[in-house]
């Protein structure tokens, strides 16, 4: 991976990462000033707005970390697992965000149920990408696998020699 797009994929981090603090302060902010007014159910939702935050944010760390170690070239180490199932985890939390709001907009929408339906799809679409990258992870881990057996096969050539 180039300098160049390690640079870039930081500079996304931190400014969604700040974003995501910026909507959690508003949010708490709103919790406690703003009286519920309209139809939906405005502390819920931003209760899980909140908690949505939290999941962008675990994931956007884990991505920090394991960039340091594309930089230091340690990505394909057993380490890496932990930050990869941090991902992961945060992407089907992330899903599980998204069915609480569906949930909690579902009686809103008795005159077209297809907007709830479009969203549960929208949340199995989340789950799908969870997916994906646990695909990611099991090649991560034969590719630590295989540099853990060429290792092994350099250290027993080195012996020979």
């Amino acid at each position: 991976m180039g300098k160049l797009a390690v640079r870039a994929l930081r500079a996304v981090l931190v400014v969604v990462l700040a974003g995501t603090v910026l909507i959690q302060v508003l949010m708490v902010w709103a919790l406690f000033t703003d009286p519920e007014d309209g139809s939906l159910p405005l502390t819920p939702l931003r209760l899980v707005t909140i908690l949505g935050m939290v999941t962008v944010q675990v994931a956007g760390v884990c991505v920090w970390r394991l960039l340091a170690m594309v930089r230091r070239g340690t990505v394909f180490s057993p380490a890496a697992f932990r930050y990869v199932d941090g991902v992961i985890g945060a992407i089907v939390a992330a899903a599980l965000v998204w069915f609480t709001v569906t949930a909690l907009n579902a009686p809103g929408q008795r005159a077209d149920p297809g907007v709830t339906v479009i969203m549960a799809g929208v949340g199995l679409a989340i789950l799908g990408v969870a997916l994906i990258v646990l695909v990611l992870r099991q090649l991560l881990a034969q590719a630590v696998a295989r540099d853990v057996e060429a290792g092994r096969m350099k250290a027993e050539l080195d012996e020979v020699i």
